[in-house]
């Protein structure tokens, strides 16, 4: 059957017998992400064309859905069992339009290649859509600044997002541009082999003013909008901590450096040793009276003003995908938090 579709058609020969197929496949196609391939293969995009003797050129998707071991069957599991020497027929359609709008929004672009993009985000700007935020996030505004670049993550035209910030964590972010790179850096992410430090202004002085913070996080048993250090479930978090410098013990700078990358980790952690990060909504635990007589009178009037969690991105550190140099970014405290600390310095 001629198959008329736009997309790339491959040939694999399954190397050795009893291997899955979408893991076999992706030993053999870097370009592609194993949950790519597996989407493909549940799709119908993947048949087995013989045991031997076919050219490139042979290649065509089969009509003929199935987990059979006939020539020319569709498989559609991705659990079924290569045996060495079949062929498989691969056909990758053209990325599609991503169902976000390209939105043109300011982006303060760090380092920008073909396989992948660092910005600095601002505080305030929602990285992913979501319900009731579909428009004016990171993605809208990077699915416009990239344009055509954008080869396509999961068969979709839509840059790789392969770690988040939240809403009101300013900082550097790097995401993808290809699947090859998406699959790299999320591998990357996945074995924490990335350099990932913070800044943090925090409410008093830790003691010691060093150390690691480890406890497991999960929902919270009280409030299941939050995370929390739980016992027995969750997943481990290890955090990394120093104070850098101090204003009186009213509050310190904080230098965060994570070895995991757990949703709200560094606020959790932070918080559960008792000094939660300034003007965090959520684990702050907001402005006590004690707080509050640590602080001069200026401090006392910008803290309002200020209006979200003083944690920001600072450095951010991976190795490229497609070069594998070794690349570290850094991003200066924003005008925000450098204002707070400068009342805190008065103190």
């Amino acid at each position: 059957m001629t198959d008329n579709r736009n997309g790339t058609r491959h040939l694999i020969a399954a190397p050795t017998d009893g291997e899955r197929l979408d893991r076999m496949l992706a030993g053999q196609l870097a370009d592609l992400s194993r949950s790519r391939l597996k989407a493909l293969i549940e799709d119908g995009h993947i048949s087995l064309v013989s045991s031997s003797g076919v050219s490139s050129s042979q290649i065509s998707p089969s009509p003929s859905p199935g987990t059979g071991e006939e020539a020319g069957a569709t498989i559609t599991d991705p659990n079924f069992r290569v045996k060495q020497g079949q062929n498989f027929a691969i056909f990758v359609p053209e990325p599609v339009d991503a169902v976000p709008r390209a939105q043109a929004m300011a982006l303060d672009v760090v380092y920008e290649d073909a396989s992948l993009i660092v910005i600095d985000k601002p505080a305030g700007l929602v990285v992913h859509p979501a319900p009731g935020n579909m428009e004016s996030t990171l993605v809208n505004a990077l699915l416009a600044h990239c344009g055509d670049s954008l080869s396509g993550i999961g068969g979709v035209k839509r840059p790789g997002i392969v770690h988040r910030l939240d809403k009101d964590t300013s900082g550097l972010m790097v995401a993808a541009k290809t699947d090859r790179a998406h699959k790299a850096l999320s591998a990357q992410f996945a074995a924490h082999d990335l350099e990932r430090a913070y800044k943090a202004l925090v409410w008093g002085v830790p003691s010691p003013r060093e150390g690691r913070i480890e406890g497991n996080i999960g929902r919270s048993d009280r409030n299941r909008k939050k995370m929390a250090v739980v016992e027995g479930r969750g997943k481990t978090a290890l955090t990394h901590f120093r104070v850098e410098r101090q204003f009186g013990l009213a509050a310190s700078l904080v230098e965060c450096r994570l070895a995991t990358g757990r949703t709200h980790q560094i606020r959790v952690h932070m918080a559960h040793i008792g000094h939660p990060v300034v003007g965090d909504p959520v684990y702050g635990g907001g402005e006590t009276k004690r707080r509050r007589r640590a602080l001069t009178q200026e401090a006392r009037g910008k803290l309002p003003e200020f209006g979200r969690q003083a944690l920001h991105a600072a450095t951010l550190g991976f190795e490229h995908p497609e070069s594998h140099e070794l690349m570290t970014f850094c991003s200066e405290l924003p005008n925000d938090i450098n204002i707070l600390i400068g009342c805190l310095e008065k103190i």
